[in-house]
């Protein structure tokens, strides 16, 4: 043998030595225990962001719509859809065998107020507007039937006190609305899984009100399967002990658990503290931005101290929860960038905006394969 051909068999067994004791995948470190799932925005959805596409494809095993697939995009006006970006989406699950997720089919936020009011803009009765999401439910959950896998069906529809949100839904057919989206999603894909997606709901007044609306609906016969968490996390908030007990609590009416919009904002707010209400808008100032130039070290140890609680938690609990989903695959992508203060630089995914992985990667699989 040649001392060239030498050097490269040398390479070539380094290289196969190196990938065998490399960590595996994200989701194939998890595939015994929950799917991996990556919320993807427009970009990515449509291949422009091909280098995100990269990062799902390798590292997740599940996808969800971060906007592409609600109300004010799927049907901006009466009796008239679009269904372009939500094909697209779709295609791309079905092409790489992905669970894919469906988000959501009823939210008081990003749908149309025609959707709650005739043309004069007189409110519609209770039985008009039951009609009009009995049209879209199975319009949108009918057209993507077996290739949909889960459904969030109801977003939101407690409020931060425990008591149920004042929404136009609930005005106008109070609790009823939440029923019939269940139900009506069950008719229209009888396998798919049904979720009510909620953020706070660990905590323990939001979660008594949660908790109180899963039973009534189990009562009245809502095809619920599963308890989406939507775990909008802060660095050092919520106790992550709240999500262990939640997980237990909700388990214990017989649901299923995923989480569902997992991150963790590690940029500090003026006195907002943990939620989700895209509704909150906070004014700008420079000290609530202040790793304009990157994340120094201790608040990375940091991040990746919580990713790993939350997945440890998870783990914990594998045989009820079935999903965790990011919101987002790379820091370029987090909602934290614009919201609650527009304008930020946030660091709340697992990857990057050179679509790298974070030490939170390594940590994570660390605990499934330990």
């Amino acid at each position: 043998m040649t001392y060239t051909k030498a050097l490269a068999l040398a390479a070539v067994l380094a290289a196969t030595t190196a990938a065998a004791s490399a960590d595996p995948a994200l989701k194939d470190a998890y595939k015994g225990a929950f799917v991996i799932g990556a919320a993807m925005d427009t970009a990515q959805i449509t291949g422009r962001d091909a280098k995100a596409q990269d990062v799902v494809l390798a590292n997740f095993s599940s996808i969800t719509p971060g906007n592409d697939l609600k109300w004010e995009r799927v049907h901006p006006r009466l009796g008239e859809y679009d269904f372009r970006l939500g094909d697209e989406y779709v295609a791309f699950g079905q092409k790489h065998n992905l669970f894919t997720v469906g988000h959501v089919l009823v939210w008081h936020q990003q749908t149309p107020a025609w959707v709650f009011a005739h043309p004069n803009g007189t409110p519609l009765s209770k039985d008009e507007l039951l009609a009009r999401l009995k049209d879209h439910i199975f319009t949108v959950v009918g057209r993507y039937k077996g290739k949909i896998k889960a459904w969030d069906v109801v977003n939101e529809a407690v409020g931060d006190d425990g008591q149920m949100r004042q929404t136009p839904w609930y005005q106008i057919c109070g609790e009823e609305f939440i029923v019939k989206a269940f139900q009506w999603a069950h008719e229209a894909d009888p396998n798919a899984e049904l979720l009510y997606n909620d953020y706070n709901i660990e905590y323990p007044q939001k979660r008594a009100g949660a908790l109180a609306l899963l039973k009534r609906l189990k009562a009245a016969g809502a095809p619920v399967t599963t308890v989406g968490i939507q775990a909008h996390y802060m660095i050092g908030e919520p106790d992550l002990q709240l999500l262990d007990d939640a997980i237990a609590d909700y388990a214990k009416l017989g649901f299923k658990i995923a989480l569902t919009e997992l991150d963790v904002d590690v940029l500090p707010r003026p006195g907002a503290g943990v939620t989700a209400d895209i509704a909150l808008s906070l004014a700008a100032d420079p000290k609530y931005n202040p790793y304009v130039k990157g994340l120094p070290d201790d608040v990375q140890q940091k991040l990746t101290e919580r990713y790993a609680r939350v997945f440890a938690i998870a783990l914990k609990h594998k045989d009820v929860v079935d999903r965790v989903t990011l919101w987002g695959v790379t820091d370029n992508d987090t909602w934290h960038n614009g919201w609650p203060i527009r304008g930020r630089t946030a660091y709340s995914l697992l990857f990057d905006r050179a679509y790298q992985p974070k030490p939170a990667v390594a940590a994570i699989i660390k605990e499934a394969v330990q």
